[in-house]
């Protein structure tokens, strides 16, 4: 395994950087809101934080929007579970190996809203 050049800033949770992004995705944007309140010094984590927070927040009140609308909100709902499963491995697979993987529009806006935060 090769070593990160860089060294990893501080963590307020005790948690290693790519542990605590996995975390931020493992229960959608519950764990991701937790994290935010419990993380205030490593920008990698809270970075993961937010952006979980925001996607899956999203996907979550899409779903519920959708699930109210017959037939076309019902195939919408249906779609949207495996398009979600599949995102959220690959965003845990991302920030367990490290990377601040932006999402389309939602990486800005979670930087964004971070800068907001200070």
């Amino acid at each position: 395994m090769a070593n990160d050049a860089r060294t990893p800033a501080p963590s307020s949770t005790g948690l290693q950087e790519n542990v605590g992004g996995l975390l931020a995705y493992l229960l959608g944007f519950v764990t991701g809101i937790i994290l935010l309140l419990v993380e205030k010094e490593n920008s990698f984590i809270r970075f993961h934080a937010m952006q979980s927070t925001i996607i899956f927040g999203g996907i979550f009140v899409l779903g519920i929007v959708a699930g109210m609308i017959p037939i076309i909100g019902w195939v919408i709902s249906i779609l949207l579970s495996p398009v979600s499963l599949v995102l959220w491995i690959f965003l845990m697979y991302k920030a367990y190996n490290k990377e601040r993987y932006h999402l389309p529009m939602v990486g800005e806006m979670s930087e964004n809203q971070l800068k907001k935060m200070k």
